[in-house]
């Protein structure tokens, strides 16, 4: 069934890619809760595994599908703004959009932390930051 969900979604949203907030079951929920709730309307990350894995930039006007752990569709969203800068670059305006802290230090706590986890951190590494829209949330 979520194949054909999948499926229908991509037809509705031509061009749509599909991706998975976090790196863990317990901070996808909390990420896709966050973006439900209206506090997390931007995310980032790390523009080496753009270039690793083949994935095409975000691009503003793109909608793409949000999964759940499971692979499920669970939201919708629109790219507003893409920008690539260095994690030291990063700025509270930015952070604060993420949703995910209350301070700039609390985000590049957390930030360096998960790219610790996923390849290695530099305050130099450039990341992709994104701010986007929620279009539509798929559990309602």
């Amino acid at each position: 069934m979520t194949a054909d969900r999948l499926a229908a979604l991509k037809a509705r949203y031509p061009g749509a890619e599909t991706f998975t907030f976090g790196d863990s079951r317990a901070l996808c929920d909390r990420l896709l809760g966050l973006v439900r709730d209206g506090r997390k309307r931007a995310t980032c990350g790390a523009l080496r595994d753009y270039h690793a894995e083949g994935e095409p930039l975000p691009v503003a006007g793109r909608r793409d599908i949000a999964l759940d752990w499971d692979g499920a569709p669970a939201l919708v969203i629109e790219t507003v703004e893409v920008t690539v800068r260095r994690f030291c670059d990063v700025d509270a305006d930015f952070a604060l959009a993420e949703g995910e802290d209350h301070c700039l230090e609390g985000w590049q706590a957390g930030h360096r932390a998960y790219f610790e986890r996923n390849g290695g951190w530099s305050a130099e590494m450039e990341l992709v930051c994104e701010r986007f829209r929620l279009i539509e949330d798929l559990a309602r």
